[in-house]
Formats: structure tokens, C-alpha cells, sequence
């Protein structure tokens, strides 16, 4: 496992890190399809063995139940891991809707403080705040007495539209932007990864196999349960998404897969300073994580996909 800095926090990340979305399983809500709690415990012990030490989660993740088996599996190693978490996602009092209230931001940081068995968080990010509340920028006033009060160490946001990072970098504390970044959307590498870079702010690069499919395992008839986000996809959105896989299998090869080559594909991008694909089952920690050791893509294959893109995948 390699390792880059994040940004002006100074942490040392694995360059792959642990994406906890999909351990917190449908059956708790706002997850990815069916999980085994005994698999996903197994998941992160094996990350731990193969250098991994960034673990992201939220606190919606399988409402609350992606931060406790974070919090199980990472027992004793709290010193040698960084985790970060996100908020904003108020699933405690009623129907789930958006809370950055300072009183919220607070109450939620000691739930998941609980769950993940820690009295502080390494990076602590907001969960796609409006951008009303971004321009506002009082929210990040108290994401600054949460670190003076030593309960985070540093303050990130997760966002979907990179202009909503240009704008949360304003504050000068902010230590990293999440962002999706794939084959498939690359909106942000152009001027968000490079005024993250001039501004010292580490890149979260998520969704990199764009909900699971550029691991090249689904089709346009697959389903998905209840709780799993996909549910709601439109089957135009679907097949949209598993042609482009199809397209893209000329990466594959009999020393790399297609999960392993679009995980590549972001890494080749020095801005970024960590990549959190989705993992639950030990099998796909080793698939995920190899691909920091796997030779950067070829000038070939990188021309190949900007003809795809250009193309629109058709």
C-alpha cells in the first residue's frame, strides 16, 4: 500500500481507503444491497492487514450501523487509523432530512463518537449541505469549535457539484473536499482538483466505480432491495450505466479486473490523495486495495476512454 498526504491536515493516508457505505446494509436503510455483519467485520480486518488506514463512513450509513461495525472491527487500533465521518443526514427525529444546526452538528458528533467507540474524529464532513448554507458559511464556526474543543482534529465537506467545494474553500481551515470522481464523471478534475491543490485541500475521491457499476458485475435487468439506493435508479439511468461498464471492458485483463483498472484510473491523478471504493466481503478489500501496487493506465487506454466519453458511450 502507498500513501499521500491529505491536504493541509498533514495525515498520511493509504491512497485506497475503506469506503463504509455499503456495510450498513439495506436492511438498516440508506446502503447497498444485502451485507453479513461477520463479512463485513472481516472486510476491515483485512484492510487493516494490507495497510489500509483510512476508514470512511457517514452516520446515515445503515443509520448508525456502518460507524458501530466500524467501531467493533477497529477496536485496539484506534491510534493507527484515521476515521472520518460525515453528518448532516437527521435520521433521529423522524423522516430523514437535512440538519446542520450547531446544536445538530454536536448532538450528532457524540452519537457517532459512540458508535465508533472514539472521543474524537479525524476528519469530520459535512454530508451535501445546500449550497445556501456553504455561501453562509457560519456552519464551518462551528465545525472550528468542535476542533478547539478537540472532539474532531479537522473539518471536510462532501459534496456532488465541485462548485459548491470552490466555494466551501473560502474558509481557510477546510482540510478536504469529497467529491465523485470516476470514469464516468469527471466534472471536478479540472477546476476544483486544481484550486484544492493551490489551497492545500486533500481530494476524497468517492463513488469511484460509480455505485458498483464499473466493478462490471451488473447488467441492465439487474434489481435492487428496499434500503439499497439503487432501488430508485430509472432503468434508462441503469442501462446508461451498464453499457458504459461493457464499453469499458477492453481495460480488463488476465492480471487486472475492471473494479482494479477504474480505481487506477483516479489514482493516476496526483491531486487526489485517497480513492474509498466500496467494500463489504474480504474478496473485495484485496480486489480494491491491490490496485495502489497495479502500473498506472496507458496513453493508449486514456485515449481509448476520452473517445468512449466523447462518444457518450454509445
Amino acid at each position: 500500500m502507498k500513501y499521500r498526504v491529505l491536504g493541509k491536515t498533514g495525515l498520511r493516508v493509504s491512497e485506497v481507503g475503506f469506503g463504509a457505505w455499503a456495510i450498513g446494509g439495506n436492511a438498516h436503510g440508506n446502503s447497498y444491497g444485502p451485507t453479513d455483519d461477520k463479512q463485513s467485520l472481516a472486510a476491515i480486518g483485512r484492510a487493516l492487514e494490507l495497510g489500509c488506514n483510512f476508514f470512511d463512513t457517514a452516520d446515515v450509513y445503515g443509520h448508525g450501523h456502518g460507524e458501530e461495525l466500524l467501531g467493533e472491527a477497529l477496536r485496539g487500533h484506534r491510534s493507527e487509523v484515521i476515521i472520518a465521518t460525515k453528518v448532516g443526514g437527521d435520521f433521529y427525529h423522524g423522516t430523514p432530512r437535512m440538519n446542520f444546526t450547531s446544536d445538530y452538528l454536536e448532538f450528532a458528533l457524540g452519537k457517532s463518537c459512540e458508535r465508533l467507540g472514539s472521543d474524537y474524529i479525524d476528519l469530520y464532513q459535512l454530508h451535501n449541505p445546500p449550497i445556501q448554507l456553504v455561501k453562509d458559511g457560519r456552519v464551518f464556526k462551528t465545525l472550528e469549535k468542535l476542533k478547539a474543543a478537540g472532539k474532531i482534529r479537522h473539518y471536510g465537506i462532501s459534496i456532488h457539484d465541485p462548485q459548491e467545494g470552490l466555494l466551501a474553500m473560502r474558509d481557510l481551515e477546510l482540510g478536504a473536499i469529497q467529491v465523485a470522481f470516476n470514469l464516468l464523471r469527471q466534472e471536478a478534475k479540472n477546476q476544483l482538483f486544481q484550486e484544492a491543490t493551490k489551497n492545500n485541500v486533500g481530494i476524497i475521491a468517492r463513488e469511484p466505480l460509480a455505485n458498483g457499476f464499473l466493478a462490471g458485475k451488473l447488467n441492465a435487468e439487474s434489481t435492487f432491495r428496499q434500503g439499497d439506493i439503487r432501488h430508485n435508479f430509472p432503468p434508462d439511468y441503469i442501462s446508461q450505466l451498464t453499457l458504459a461498464a461493457d464499453k469499458l471492458r477492453f481495460l480488463e485483463s488476465n492480471t487486472r479486473t475492471l473494479a482494479q483498472a477504474t480505481i487506477r484510473f483516479v489514482l493516476d491523478h496526483k491531486d487526489v490523495s485517497t480513492v474509498i471504493p466500496g467494500m463489504k466481503t474480504p474478496e473485495q478489500v484485496e480486489e480494491d486495495l491491490v490496485s495502489s501496487e497495479s502500473p498506472p493506465l496507458t496513453g493508449e487506454e486514456l485515449l481509448r476512454i476520452k473517445f468512449l466519453r466523447d462518444q457518450e458511450f454509445t
